[in-house]
This record gives structure tokens, sequence and C-alpha cells, in this order.
């Protein structure tokens, strides 16, 4: 056999090497969120300046890569925004979420549900049913309360307020409330306290009587707010323990569900968690 054909073989099992570094750097380009100048590039992929730079000259004649000829600075090309922009339009969100809430019962034996943001507010799109005796029903096509329900407050605590400003005053006028909320700034100040918690928690109050439940954010690629996973059960029954099992899942299944829609803060998120002694 010759040389060609082994290094050939070679490369089918372990891989291009070469290929691999120059992912590297896309990477460390993509997380840097702008334009980077080199050493920026070479040190957050780990590799000398002329290490990288010879990479980026390939990177730049095929495209992925372009360079800022007035400030040197080097940014994604735009073969690398076709390939985002196909993959993307090859996402199915709901399909991925159906799939996300359909494990995450399996892992909890709870009540889980998918939903999305409508015109309405927040509406479910599917939920599982756990295998136990006594569950709670979540109706696909219910529109959810934004302060009643915890994936109501996932929404309103991640949307721009102006997009929800005017449901959230008519919910506040309504009066119907189970845990009354007296004004705007009120309202304001329990979803500020959602999104340092990362979670909504509801364990009285809910909008269904008798219920409770915990729900999280999943971002897309724009690191934008595109669903929301809940877990729901009978009130006094559901484990709502910030470090309990349940809690802990919920929150590891909308972050790997919001780093397959591209989301980079979820990425960056799992990997400081994994930095943690």
């Amino acid at each position: 056999m010759n040389s060609a054909l082994m290094n050939d073989e070679l490369d089918g099992k372990h891989g291009v090497q070469s290929l691999e570094v120059g992912m590297s750097i896309l990477r460390a380009m993509v997380s840097g969120k702008r334009s980077m100048m080199l050493k920026d590039i070479a040190q957050a992929a780990d590799m000398p300046p002329s290490k990288a730079h010879r990479y980026l000259v390939s990177l730049i004649r095929s495209g992925l890569v372009e360079q800022d000829r007035l400030t040197s600075r080097y940014d994604l090309g735009p073969f690398a925004l076709n390939l985002g922009l196909v993959a993307l339009d090859r996402v199915d969100r709901i399909r991925l979420g159906l799939a996300a809430i359909s494990e995450l019962r399996d892992l909890t034996n709870e009540t889980v549900a998918l939903a999305v943001w409508s015109e309405r507010g927040p509406v479910v799109v599917r939920w599982e049913r756990p295998r136990r005796p006594i569950t709670v029903n979540v109706l696909t096509g219910t529109h959810l309360s934004l302060l009643g329900s915890a994936a109501g407050r996932v929404f309103a605590a991640w949307l721009p307020e102006q997009q929800t400003d005017a449901l959230l005053r008519q919910e506040i006028k309504s009066g119907k409330l189970a845990t009354p909320v007296a004004s705007l700034e009120e309202a304001r100040r329990l979803l500020a306290d959602v999104r340092a918690q990362g979670l909504a928690v509801i364990s009285s109050g809910y909008f269904a009587r008798g219920v409770e439940a915990a729900a999280g954010p999943v971002f897309n690629f724009k690191n934008e707010i595109s669903m929301s996973i809940a877990v729901v059960g009978v009130e006094g029954t559901l484990d709502l323990d910030p470090e309990g099992p349940t809690l802990s899942t919920l929150k590891r299944a909308c972050v790997q569900l919001s780093i397959r829609l591209g989301s980079t803060t979820a990425a960056a998120s799992l990997l400081d968690e994994r930095a943690e002694p």
C-alpha cells in the first residue's frame, strides 16, 4: 500500500486534524460575538498568532471568514452566513421541543408541557403525561396567564417589555390573579427575580387551582426566547427545591435544547457549569 493510500485511510479513521484546527478558530470567532483582531482569535483558540494567521488565510479564501482592510479585524464571511441560514432553515424547533419534553417526562415522571408565544400570549403546543396514577392534565391549545403560570412568567421575563406590557396591564387590571399583583412595577420586580433564578417557580397561586409548576426558557440562535418548557404537578407533590433533581433536570433540558437551536449564551452557561469544581 502506498503512502497516499495509507494517509487517506488514517484520515478516514481519525479525522482531518487541519480541519479540526480551522473549526476551533471559527468557534472562537463565533464566541467572540463581534469582529476580532488576530491576537484575540489566537488567544481564544489557544494557538500562536502565526498559526492562526495561516488558517485564517485559508478560511478567507473559502468564504468562511472575511477581513476588514481598514481595521484589520476578522469576522465571519458570506459562506459562513449561508451555512447558518441553511442550517436554521432545516431546524424544526417544535420537533426538537417535542423530543425534549418527552425525554424530560421520562427523567422526572412528571407532566411536562411545551409552550410557544402567540399574539394572545403563551400557548401550550404539546404536553406529555407521566406514568403515575395522579397527574395534571394540560390541554393543548391552552393560552397561559403571563403572571399566573410558570411558562407565562418565563416569557414575560425574557421577552422585550414593549411586547408584554399591554398583556401584563390587562391581567393586573382584571383582578383575577390568584396571587394579586398591584402594579406593573411590582410585576417587573417579580420577573426580575425569575431572570435571576433562571426559572419561574409557582408553588401556590397558579391560575389553575391545586396546581404548581416550574418552567424554564429555551433560546434560539439570536439568544432570544423561543419556547418554554414547564413541569406541572398537583400542589404539594412536585419537588420544587432549587437544588433538587427536578428543577436541575428541567434547567439542563432547557439549556441543551437552546444549544440545539444555536444559542451561544446557553452553550456558554453549560461550559461554566462544567468548569465549576
